[in-house]
């Protein structure tokens, strides 16, 4: 059979020899300090999109395998968001508020081969010791003893290996590993990190690279447009992306534009802001409509609303079916434990309401509701004839700020799959927003606007 040195029948004697590398598929990955882990299909960047990152896995699901996200539900910005390829022994770490790739950590090399510059300094012919660092890599500054964990850390920039060790060696340790005598013979990597910077525990995402932008663009900010008299028109969208032009050495570079969309635009007028959409859908039914009054309830319309689906952008646009205008825009923060996680990409909003005391407060995508009811409670909490009073001068001027009354509970489900893991959402009506919120955490999950 394939793989076996030997002639047939065997002879006596006869040593036979397997090519485990054709048994064992292992991933044959290139390190680049400060920049990535991958190879010639595909490649983790530090600073790419959790959601460019799992879609790696899903196109890739026959070489990478058994994937486990884990992220804090009660308190999502809290912890990093991990995603841990189990299988390969790699473990990517995103940050919480940016949801872009921090850290790549690979903590089991048995499981994995590596190469550097395309030499290999790891793999089952090779054995990542300290000796093979300090030829594949170059000379650096000597290791750092680390007595909590009892292991060396060997630092280059962008680039850490970790040597496990005991508590005998570090009075020792002043000439680096090559200096200490081992009688195991000498250390093996037990761990590498891939980060920005000379300090992993300083290090912080980077910003989107140009190499994970193909040809999309993104959300920098979204605001609110108002009028004179504090009415919302619109939005406006900050938006980055590549540079339609390119330097002499065929650099591409990233530019920042701002476009205005409003309520009552058209179609036309919104792809010419922002482009073609990622996708558009069409409603079947409009389940909102009880809520509705009585007359609008027995008005049946010949032509359904759309949305343009914006997926990078974070945003979905509503447009009336019989005029083709802009009916709401729907911002979503993207948060894991949500029913539309990694559908879309955390949309960067900036919404400030402005109270009868001219009081501001700004919903993000990182505000819990708990301090949008404070600012409420702070703003309403006065007699109810004085509230009267204030309304009535608000609303004169086309300014008013009311309180929610109730929540109203949102329950999604697909049409494929009627079961909803995450549980429903709260949704509060705030003047022309409504707020979505998720109970397990307190965190606003989207915004709607409406005129």
């Amino acid at each position: 059979s394939s793989g076996i040195n030997a002639e047939w029948p065997l002879r006596p004697g006869t040593v036979i020899i397997k090519d485990f590398s054709k048994v064992i598929k292992m991933l044959d990955l290139e390190v680049v300090p400060e920049r990535s882990l991958g190879n010639e299909q595909w490649e983790f960047c530090l600073g790419m999109p959790i959601s460019q990152a799992i879609s790696i896995v899903r196109r890739h699901c026959r070489a990478i395998r058994n994937i486990h996200l884990c992220y804090c539900d009660y308190d999502p910005l809290a912890l990093d968001i991990i995603m841990n390829l189990t299988d390969d022994g790699i473990r990517l770490v995103f940050d919480p508020q940016t949801q872009r790739l921090k850290i790549i950590e690979v903590y089991d090399l048995t499981k994995v081969r590596l190469k550097y510059c395309g030499v290999h300094f790891n793999s089952p012919c090779v054995s990542p010791t300290n000796d093979q660092i300090e030829m594949s890599f170059g000379a650096t500054h000597p290791g750092v003893f680390d007595p909590a964990n009892q292991q060396f850390i060997l630092n280059f920039r962008g680039l850490s290996f970790f040597f496990p060790s005991n508590d005998k060696l570090e009075h020792n340790y002043s000439h680096g590993l090559g200096s200490l005598q081992f009688s195991n013979g000498p250390p093996v990597v037990s761990k590498l990190c891939i980060y920005i910077g000379n300090s992993l525990s300083e290090t912080k995402a980077p910003h989107l690279p140009i190499g994970c932008y193909h040809g999309k663009c993104y959300t920098d900010k979204i605001t609110l447009v108002r009028c004179d008299n504090g009415t919302v028109t619109g939005i406006k969208v900050s938006l980055y992306g590549e540079s339609g032009t390119a330097t002499k050495h065929n650099d591409i570079r990233k530019c920042t534009i701002e476009q205005e969309i409003k309520f009552g635009d058209g179609t036309q007028d919104v792809m010419s802001a922002l482009g073609a959409p990622c996708k558009i859908y069409y409603k079947d039914e409009d389940k909102m409509k009880i809520h509705s009054k009585v007359t609008d309830k027995k008005l049946i319309k010949d032509e359904s609303d759309y949305f343009y689906n914006y997926f990078t952008l974070g945003m979905d646009i509503l447009f009336d079916g019989s005029k083709n205008t802009v009916k709401k825009f729907v911002l979503h923060s993207n948060y894991p434990g949500h029913y539309d996680f990694n559908i879309y990409y955390r949309c960067c909003f900036e919404l400030n309401l402005k109270s009868p005391l001219d009081n501001e407060f700004q919903i993000t995508p990182y505000t819990k509701w708990d301090k949008v009811e404070e600012f409420l409670g702070d703003t309403y909490r006065k007699p109810v004839c004085e509230r009267v009073r204030e309304r009535k001068r608000e609303r004169k001027r086309g300014s008013t700020l009311t309180p929610p009354k109730t929540q109203v509970v949102l329950n999604r489900r697909s049409s494929t799959n009627a079961t909803n893991p995450f549980g429903p959402t709260f949704c509060y009506g705030l003047n022309n927003l409504i707020i979505e919120v998720m109970p397990s955490n307190n965190y606003v999950a989207s915004v709607t606007i409406f005129p």
